[in-house]
């Protein structure tokens, strides 16, 4: 009995799951129907006169240069910086310098140490010396709010530029009264 019971209020239920769409089936057609689909035609644009390359005797820009030129040798150019490629690398040399800030500034047995965090949240701690950023930066000199950094820059010709950057600590809404 009992499994007559389930088996009627089975079928009952799956009766009702029937597809009855007639109703939609019908109301698509008519806006079918009752709607016109007009699409603009292209713009007709005036064709341009052809134009011959006459710069065939120039280097072609979408060819890398010859080295016809010679470039003095590095050894050869006085006051000519080189980084120093063969020291092992220090950890924030991964970060980039503007994806680095300044979290504090303390003291340890005489020698002054920075606080750096990175974009992940590392905290990093840094002393004159320490080598930091992409660009073979060192920093020459901590203060309070800002650290000094003398960072190494290609000039295209071999040789690199030295360039100082601060790393500054962020300024917050209301602190020193810079609302």
């Amino acid at each position: 009995m009992k499994r007559l019971l389930i088996s009627l209020s089975a079928s009952a239920l799956l009766s009702g799951c029937g597809a009855n769409i007639d109703d939609l089936i019908a109301y698509t057609e008519s806006v079918r129907a009752n709607t016109k689909v007009s699409i603009e035609p292209y713009p007709e644009f005036a064709p341009l006169p052809n134009v011959s390359y006459t710069a065939s005797d120039h280097r072609s820009p979408f060819l890398r240069s010859r080295t016809e030129q010679v470039v003095q040798s590095v050894e050869d150019r006085p006051n000519c910086q080189q980084p120093n490629n063969d020291r092992r690398k220090q950890a924030l040399e991964s970060y980039g310098i503007d994806s680095l800030e300044m979290a504090g500034v303390f003291t340890n047995n005489g020698r002054q140490y920075a606080l750096i965090k990175a974009f992940d949240g590392s905290l990093h701690k840094v002393t004159r010396g320490n080598y930091i950023g992409l660009f073979n930066g060192r920093v020459s000199s901590i203060h309070d709010i800002e650290i000094l950094i003398q960072e190494m820059l290609p000039d295209g010709a071999g040789c690199w530029k030295s360039k100082q950057t601060t790393l500054t600590k962020p300024s917050m809404v209301g602190g020193n009264n810079n609302v």
